[in-house]
C-alpha cells in the first residue's frame, strides 16, 4: 500500500485548507457531470490536480465525498427559498416572480444541477426528504396562506396549491434538463439560450398567473 509522505501531508494550514477545498470543488464538478456510479476517486484527484493518496488522506471513501457533495448541493438548491416563502412584505405574485428568478439564475450558473439531483435522488428518495425541509416549510408558509386566501376570494380558481408548484417546477427546470436535446434540434448558440432563459424570468410568472385564473370547465 502506498502512503502519502508525511512531509507532503504536513503542509501549512493554508495549503491544507486549499487542498481540501480543491478536492471538494473537484468532487462537486465530477459528481455533477458523471453521477455517483460513473465517478472514480481517481477522476476527482485528477480534476483537483493532486495525487490519489492525498485525496484518501482527506476523504477516506467515495461515499463520504458523495454524501458531502449531495448535502451541499441540496442546501444550495433550496437556499433562500424559505425567506421568499415567508416574506410578509411581498404578495403571492411577487413570491412566484422571486422563486422563478432565483432558480433560473441558479441554474444558469449550475446547469447540471437538476439532472444530477433527479438522477441521484431517484434511487434514494428518502435522502432527499431528510435533506430537504422544503415540503413542511411550504405547507406552513406565508405563500401557502396567501394562496388559500386568493382561492377564497375567487382570485385563483385552482384550489390545489400543488398544481401551482408543479407548474413552476416544470416550467423552470425542464428547459435545463432538456438542454442537450433542445440544442441538438435548434442549433441554438449558448448566448441565445441564456437570453431565452432570462426572458422566461418574466414570462413564467405571467403564465402561472394565467393558468391559475382560468375558469373551470363548465362554469
Amino acid at each position: 500500500m502506498y502512503f502519502c509522505p508525511r512531509n507532503q501531508i504536513a503542509m501549512s494550514n493554508t495549503n491544507n485548507i486549499s487542498a481540501e477545498e480543491r478536492i471538494k470543488a473537484a468532487a462537486r464538478k465530477v459528481f455533477h457531470q458523471k453521477g455517483y456510479a460513473a465517478t472514480r476517486t481517481r477522476d476527482i484527484a485528477e480534476e483537483a490536480g493532486i495525487n490519489h493518496a492525498m485525496l484518501n488522506y482527506y476523504f477516506r471513501s467515495k461515499e463520504k465525498l458523495f454524501q458531502m457533495v449531495m448535502t451541499e448541493t441540496m442546501t444550495q438548491f433550496f437556499k433562500g427559498v424559505g425567506v421568499i416563502l415567508n416574506d410578509e412584505n411581498t404578495s403571492l405574485d411577487e413570491k412566484i416572480e422571486r422563486i422563478v428568478a432565483n432558480y433560473i439564475d441558479l441554474l444558469l450558473e449550475e446547469p447540471e444541477l437538476p439532472t444530477f439531483i433527479l438522477n441521484e435522488v431517484r434511487p434514494n428518495p428518502q435522502f432527499f426528504v431528510e435533506q430537504s425541509p422544503i415540503g413542511e416549510a411550504l405547507t406552513h408558509s406565508v405563500l401557502a396562506r396567501q394562496y388559500a386566501e386568493a382561492v377564497a376570494q375567487g382570485r385563483i380558481t385552482e384550489p390545489n396549491l400543488m398544481h401551482a408548484i408543479l407548474n413552476v417546477i416544470g416550467l423552470v427546470i425542464f428547459p435545463f434538463v432538456a438542454k442537450p436535446i433542445l440544442s441538438a434540434i435548434t442549433n441554438l448558440p449558448e448566448e441565445q439560450y441564456k437570453a431565452l432563459m432570462l426572458q422566461r424570468k418574466t414570462l413564467i410568472p405571467q403564465w402561472i398567473k394565467a393558468i391559475l385564473s382560468l375558469p373551470k370547465t363548465g362554469d
